[in-house]
This record gives C-alpha cells, sequence and structure tokens, in this order.
C-alpha cells in the first residue's frame, strides 16, 4: 500500500505532508526560553544531516555552505521556490515553532522522493534566529537573508521582539558577505515603515535602486511564493518591501 494511502498526514493527491496536521500559532515569543540543540559554531553544524547527497557521511568535507538563509520560513514556500531556482546553492529556513518545522522538514522529505535529484540544497532547523546567528554562520559566509512578514509585535513595549532593529542588523552584517541582500516585506505598513528605517540608517546596508530590484528574479518571489503572501494578494492587501545590500565601510 503506498505511504500517502496509509498516512493520513500525506495528501493522496500531492503525497505532501497536509497543513492542518502541523498548525501552530501564528507567532512565537522570540524573548522567550526555548529547549533546542545548536550548534557551539558554524563548524559544528552537521551539513550531513541536513543535505545527505550532497554530504553522504559525518566525515565528509564540507565543500560549500549554506548561503540563503530564510529567516521565520513558515511552511517553506519561499525555499521551495528558491530551491529550484538555485540549484546548486545550499539554503536553510530557520523557525521557531516546533509544528511549523516539523512540516516543512516533511515537505522536504516528500519532494525530495517525488522528484529525484531535485530540493537536496535546501533544508531547514527549529531553532530562534535572534539569538544563534553567529551559531550557525561565519563572518561573510550569506549571500541571501530573507525576513518575510515577521510579526509586527504591535505594541511598543514589544518592538523589541522585532526580527529587524538596529541591533540585530549588526549580526545579520556580520553573516552577510560585501554585496549580499537582505530582503524584507510586510503587509502591515507601520511594520513596513520600521524595517526600511533601521535599514536605512544602518552605516553597513544601502538600498537597491529600482532598476536592480525589477532585474532581480527573487523579488517577485517575496509576495508570490509564500502563504502569508498569496494570503494578501487574494484579499486585495498592500504589501511594503525593504531590499538592502550590504556595503563595506
Amino acid at each position: 500500500m503506498p505511504e500517502s494511502d496509509s498516512n493520513p498526514y500525506l495528501s493522496k493527491s500531492t503525497k505532501l505532508p497536509r497543513k492542518r496536521f502541523y498548525r501552530a500559532r501564528a507567532h512565537s515569543n522570540p524573548l522567550s526560553d526555548s529547549h533546542f540543540p545548536v550548534p557551539i559554531s558554524p563548524s559544528h553544524f552537521e551539513y550531513f544531516l541536513h543535505y545527505p547527497q550532497i554530504f553522504p557521511s559525518s566525515n565528509s568535507i564540507v565543500s560549500k555552505k549554506i548561503e540563503f538563509a530564510d529567516i521565520g520560513c513558515g511552511f517553506g514556500g519561499l525555499l521551495i521556490s528558491l530551491s529550484t531556482l538555485f540549484p546548486e546553492t545550499l539554503m536553510i529556513g530557520m523557525e521557531l515553532r516546533d509544528k511549523v518545522t516539523e512540516y516543512v522538514k516533511e515537505r522536504i522529505l516528500a519532494l525530495r522522493a517525488a522528484n529525484p535529484g531535485q530540493y537536496h540544497n535546501v533544508s531547514v532547523v527549529r531553532t530562534n534566529s535572534m539569538k544563534y546567528i553567529p551559531n550557525y554562520f561565519e563572518k561573510g559566509q550569506l549571500t541571501k537573508m530573507f525576513f518575510l512578514f515577521p510579526d509586527p509585535h504591535f505594541k511598543e513595549k514589544n518592538h523589541r521582539r522585532r526580527v529587524i532593529s538596529l541591533h540585530l542588523l549588526d549580526e545579520y552584517a556580520y553573516a552577510l558577505r560585501v554585496g549580499g541582500i537582505i530582503y524584507t516585506i510586510t503587509d502591515v505598513e507601520e511594520l513596513g515603515e520600521w524595517m526600511d528605517s533601521c535599514l536605512a540608517g544602518h552605516t553597513m546596508f544601502e538600498a537597491l535602486t529600482e532598476g536592480e530590484l525589477e532585474a532581480d528574479p527573487v523579488v517577485e518571489l517575496l509576495s508570490s511564493a509564500t502563504e502569508e503572501g498569496q494570503k494578501v494578494e487574494r484579499n486585495g492587501g498592500q504589501t511594503f518591501r525593504a531590499v538592502y545590500r550590504r556595503i563595506s565601510l
């Protein structure tokens, strides 16, 4: 009997995990204490567990490293789109919610099984990116970071929980190589202004020009590839985007 027939968590038609079994709260408190393993340094990240087709064993030489990080990746829509657009680039989603992380893991495994040779460059990890970015990435390792529809934390007292802030941008600038790009998007105008203001006010970032945005194939995915972006589009809502390049001082 096919696995999808016996496993109620998988769709019979697509063989992909069903979201309704992995639903969780829309957001988590990033300042609360959560318990999950974290590498003590980037050199301790276990590539062979995340990309077994590329690194078959724990003794495999890490010939290339993760370059794209989707922070708060949700159900993984952006990652899946990026995986085929950049098949030679390693990428990872970082998600705090355990059920959502498990869904993305199952989704990737199902896609790998259904599409031999594809999706072996993408993975996901449950972690708190507001605390542990330096544990995962070396200086200048990343070329792209994504912050799509993050929790707006509307109350002023909770603004310190926002994933884009001047002090966190110091860490993101550390992980991004010169020329690397931060992509942000939200459907909350005030948050969009906040993220744009933080990036504009940081000495190590500059905004992409309209011409550069139009030429970047990733920009279109910011609103079309994620569940949140699709929901905004269905409802006729607006989105507010800020895309910045890491520069040298």
